[in-house]
């Protein structure tokens, strides 16, 4: 689970507030106790601080993170922080890897790379063209039609 703090209900998402009587249970009871979700992870976008917990037991334990990032083996995905610019916005972003330590292509990205393939190939493809059509002046140059040969 991936949570992006919102300013005032930080604290819930935090575990920083206290379940009043008669009321439904906080978001981190329903991940911890009830969904027992493995991984809670928050980013607070107004401080760009990543925190992890992980669920040990029956409670979230947070880890302490050596660099902003979090590898999860059971999806074979990882989670970082990024800096760079996503839909013409600029800062910094939680963006997912994979067991390469390669950036997980957005949508533009993929776009961007098949755009590019497209223009590899038909740029091949022209090549080709072209050199089918020396060959072919050749042949008749030789006097051999291709077209019978």
């Amino acid at each position: 689970m991936v949570e992006l703090l919102s300013l005032g209900i930080e604290k819930e998402d935090l575990r920083q507030t206290v379940r009043e009587i008669n009321q439904p249970p906080t978001k981190w009871s329903v991940y911890e106790q009830i969904l027992r979700v493995t991984y809670y992870i928050v980013f607070d976008r107004y401080t760009e601080q990543l925190r992890v917990f992980q669920l040990v037991g029956d409670r979230y334990s947070q880890l302490n993170l050596s660099q902003p990032k979090i590898w999860i083996p059971s999806l074979e995905l990882g989670l970082a922080m990024w800096q760079g610019a996503y839909q013409n916005i600029e800062r910094l972003w939680l963006r997912c890897y994979d067991t390469n330590d390669n950036w997980i292509p957005t949508l533009e990205e993929r776009d961007i790379q098949q755009n590019q393939r497209l223009q590899q190939v038909q740029l091949q493809l022209e090549e080709e063209r072209q050199r089918a059509e020396r060959l072919a002046r050749k042949l008749r140059d030789m006097g051999i039609d291709p077209e019978e040969a």
